[in-house]
């Protein structure tokens, strides 16, 4: 079976006692799926988790303080060639998990339901034939520093107190979670990566990849991300931790053993998923429908008024989203977001941090993406021009606005497969003859 179209139906499959149940679609629509038992499929996954930093080999952190200990969540999909070259790190996105691809066999036994109904978040572009083909290359994801889902963040233990961190826990940045992957790719016993791939917060962990450690990076993909984030970008998470700090259960971020700050997380995630579309997308989506087909000016018998389509939308983003993530985490790793600045590889000049970069790059902005329009990812384009190092850049035409790095799967998935597929700047000029510098 190829696809598999799942809506409010229980679906019956090969999976371990307990980790599939009941298919509940969230959302109005329906969406097909590759089934576990699906060719095109990575099929049931098991997540790894590791005690990957000890308080005999702490973390240094860009604070100045180490850290430890950390346990690390990730995923490995596809086979580990014999000399390990053919390894693609796919990074995620803020709200993302190293749930890449496939169909979580755990989600049951870790309290993990909203998996119960889906493939990993890429699984559209990740798996067998796929455009990241698990048939060639394996894939690597892992959860970043600071998150939820299974990786050591403020809802984690401090064995110290025998409590969650909270608000002790340390400020992080996309160097300390790009640090934690490297020690990671160590413990692994992998020397070099054949590419990362990320879009948004994952594309600026691939550029510091990329800068970070140049001799491990053969090819980097950034999508829908920029060298910083924009002041109205700044703005919109300022507007989201100040609705989190502000609601009256979020107690100095002390709320594990009580009520937690659900409706703060809810009314963040509700602004945030706003900049993740774009106006004529919502227009297109939502128009001003209404939930009901009342008219005229009498629509409600309060003054709340009637809802309309886009109000219900977001309503029920943000009510899935507190059902899944940690108000802490969100307030961390927007931080980690805005904190951000690819330029500080050169001291502020954009270019002199480039040309630390020895991967063969891809940029891909989308039109109506307004967190990272286009002009903000060719920054990146002009300053790898300036080195003379190979980019390649593409514009898709989208209206999805920021999600369009994940909506667009056919149109970006064309791309990674070809810039993965085409020969290395090594191999390209061995063939010519030349010597790779």
């Amino acid at each position: 079976m190829e696809k598999t179209t799942f809506s409010n139906k229980t679906f019956h499959s090969a999976a371990p006692q307990g980790s599939f149940g009941d298919i509940s679609g969230g959302s109005q629509r329906r969406k097909e799926y590759d089934s576990p038992d699906s060719l095109h499929s990575v099929g049931w996954t098991y997540p790894k988790r590791i005690r990957l930093v000890t308080p005999d080999n702490p973390l240094p952190l860009d604070s100045g303080i180490t850290f430890a200990p950390i346990d690390v969540e990730y995923e490995m999909l596809g086979e580990l060639a014999s000399d390990r070259n053919n390894v693609i790190l796919i990074t995620h996105a803020l709200s993302g998990d190293a749930h890449v691809a496939g169909w979580d066999a755990t989600a049951s036994p870790t309290w993990r339901p909203w998996r119960l109904d889906r493939p990993g978040w890429w699984d559209t572009i990740v798996g067998p034939g796929k455009p990241i083909d698990t048939n060639r290359f394996c894939v690597l994801c892992v959860n970043i520093l600071g998150s939820c889902y299974g990786t050591t963040g403020p809802a984690s233990i401090n064995p110290a107190t025998g409590r969650p961190y909270g608000q002790t826990f340390p400020l992080v940045t996309v160097g300390d979670t790009v640090r934690l992957q490297a020690r990671l790719l160590d413990h692994l016993g992998i020397k070099q990566l054949y590419a990362v791939c990320g879009g948004s917060l994952g594309g600026l962990q691939a550029f510091e990849w990329a800068v970070a450690y140049p001799e491990r990076v053969v090819k980097c993909i950034i999508l829908a991300a920029g060298p910083r984030l924009s002041a109205q970008g700044l703005g919109f998470n300022v507007v989201g931790r100040h609705a989190i700090l502000s609601d009256a259960k979020f107690n100095n971020g002390d709320y594990y053993d009580q009520a937690k700050p659900d409706d703060g997380l809810a009314a963040a995630r509700m602004l945030a998923h706003i900049t993740y579309l774009s106006g004529q997308g919502m227009e297109d989506k939502f128009g001003r429908r209404r939930t009901t087909r009342q008219t005229g000016r009498n629509r409600t018998k309060n003054g709340t008024g009637e809802q309309f389509e886009v109000e219900s939308y977001l309503q029920y983003q943000g009510k899935s989203f507190v059902a899944r993530f940690d108000a802490n985490s969100y307030l961390y790793i927007t931080h980690m977001l805005d904190n951000y600045d690819g330029a500080e590889w050169g001291d502020g000049s954009l270019q002199a941090a480039c040309a630390r970069i020895r991967a063969e790059v891809m940029v891909v902005s989308f039109s109506t993406d307004w967190l990272y329009p286009p002009e903000c990812c060719r920054e990146f384009v002009v300053a790898l021009l300036h080195n003379r190092i190979p980019v390649t850049y593409m514009q898709v035409e989208s209206n999805y606005g920021h999600d369009a790095f994940l909506v667009e799967a056919k149109t970006v998935g064309r791309m990674l497969r070809a810039f993965l597929l085409s020969p290395t700047l090594a191999r390209r000029q061995f063939l010519r003859g030349g010597q790779h510098k």
